[in-house]
């Protein structure tokens, strides 16, 4: 992307495509990063199964056909875990298959409406819908529908755009998302059994669709100082893309390697907008996250968009480990989990979807109507705790590029203490009939401000120690000075 090319980690230890893995870190030609879900044959994983869909398929070769009554308490148990995740598969599929042919057919009318009019999509304006005259009542009806959308400024390729959307959506929880016939990990070619297995995948970190880690990026680093596009929320940062999340739910070990991969190539803050329930294999993330604390990378995590208060058992990843190791911390102290607000500062100041919680939610950002970088040099709104999650990641950066000698958990909790606090009551997210005081959605009960954040960083002595970095590009992690002088971009 034009705003993004500047910023792009580059990993000074490869040699691009000679086919060696010259830097010896496990990955072939990983210039820019790493892709877990893509095969040595250069073939990608794009829509995948929901967890729930996983889980349920491992249950039923378990239980399918057996007798409830000679089960165990803990098979009867995990019995009741199959039969309600049927459900749910079975519920959604129901919904999702009628919503997908009525979306094909609204969008197939929308294209005969095109040419009734005889003009291109792109060349359709309002006049043109208003004055359309048709024997035909379905193409009428939507001209007039039509033509209200594009009274309030969106355009016919605008709605094309939302229309295609849309069948997207249910096509991908049809045929993908919920479909328990459906598996795509052949093309990744590791071993499924083996959640400790390191090494798999390709180096195409753009994959088929780039369109969400692209957005992403953008609202962290977009180029501040060229004229072009948006600006980032920080400067002196690269950004270092590692895919791992799929159109459907990331792995738990997919998970764990891309935390791994990032913090051994020097990363000092890692963006993780995605989420799921259930995590079946948790304990592999969490020593993934041990490994970050215990190299100072901060991990920022969007609290996800269900419209929901998020618990330790219905939202993963989180920061809380499920064992306790010894003389170890129960929870990570290195996270922090970002929810979504709106552009308004009234009671309507939530993100209806973001979800929220007193306290597992830690502070909340800007997540609607988030103008960033999409893919071929384009830029579009978006929205979701996935787009509030880079701005702190973007603070988080700015801090540690500033004031390299704090640590994650000094990043952290500055950005928390520096929250502006908000009290007026506002909409409940998932029950806009519900008022409920702002402070009582997250720990904060803030919105993160990164002008208060950089001043109060200024009064904080940091607690890092110095030592000599071990990425590849030959600078320190972290903004440390190096070897002429100049401060090191923190990589993201």
């Amino acid at each position: 992307h034009e705003d993004l090319k500047d910023v792009m980690w580059v990993n000074k230890g490869e040699i691009p495509g000679n086919g060696i893995d010259d830097d010896k870190n496990g990955s072939i030609d990983d210039i820019h990063g790493w892709n877990f879900i893509g095969g040595k044959d250069g073939k990608n994983v794009n829509a995948e199964n929901l967890e729930v869909v996983r889980v349920y398929n491992q249950l039923k070769a378990k239980y399918d056909g057996k007798d409830v009554e000679k089960l165990s308490k803990k098979e009867k148990k995990e019995y009741d875990t199959y039969k309600e995740y049927e459900k749910a598969i079975n519920d959604k599929r129901e919904k999702a298959g009628p919503q997908l042919q009525q979306f094909e057919m609204i969008l197939e009318g929308v294209m005969n409406l095109a040419k009734a009019i005889g003009k291109e999509p792109a060349d359709i304006v309002a006049d043109d819908l208003k004055d359309f005259k048709s024997d035909d009542q379905m193409l009428s009806g939507m001209a007039s529908n039509l033509y209200n959308y594009m009274k309030e400024g969106a355009t016919y390729l605008d709605i094309i755009d939302e229309l295609e959307g849309a069948k997207h959506y249910y096509d991908d929880q049809y045929n993908y998302n919920y479909n328990p016939d459906f598996d795509a990990r052949d093309i990744v070619g590791d071993n499924l059994e083996d959640k400790n297995e390191r090494y798999y995948g390709n180096n195409d970190v753009e994959g088929p669709d780039a369109f969400h880690g692209t957005h992403v990026a953008g609202i962290i680093a977009a180029v501040r100082d060229n004229d072009l596009g948006i600006k980032g929320v920080a400067n002196n940062v690269l950004i270092m893309s590692v895919r791992t999340v799929p159109n459907g739910d990331e792995r738990d070990k997919d998970v764990a390697n891309a935390i791994r991969y990032a913090v051994d190539n020097g990363a000092t803050v890692i963006n993780m907008s995605f989420g799921k329930s259930p995590s079946p294999y948790k304990e592999v993330v969490d020593d993934a996250v041990r490994y970050a604390a215990k190299n100072d990378v901060l991990l920022v995590h969007a609290a996800g968009n269900d419209g929901k208060e998020v618990k330790f058992d219905n939202n993963y990843p989180n920061d809380k480990y499920l064992k306790r190791k010894l003389f170890r911390p129960k929870m990570a102290e290195n996270w922090i989990e970002v929810g979504a607000i709106g552009p308004e500062m009234d009671e309507k100041m939530t993100a209806s979807f973001s979800n929220y919680s007193p306290t597992n939610v830690d502070v909340f950002a800007p997540g609607e109507k988030v103008h960033s970088t999409v893919p071929g040099d384009k830029y579009k709104n978006a929205q979701g705790t996935s787009m509030a999650s880079p701005m702190i990641a973007g603070v988080a950066a700015l801090l540690r590029s500033y004031h390299p000698d704090l640590t994650a958990e000094q990043v952290k909790q500055i950005i928390m203490d520096s929250a502006v606090p908000q009290t007026q009551l506002v909409e409940l997210p998932g029950d806009g009939e519900k008022k409920v005081s702002f402070k009582k959605l997250s720990v904060t009960g803030g919105i993160a401000n990164t002008y208060n954040a950089l001043k109060m960083a200024e009064t904080v002595k940091g607690k890092k120690k110095s030592k000599k970095s071990k990425n590849s590009s030959g600078s320190a992690a972290g903004g440390k000075t190096t070897k002429d002088g100049t401060k090191a971009k923190p990589k993201v």
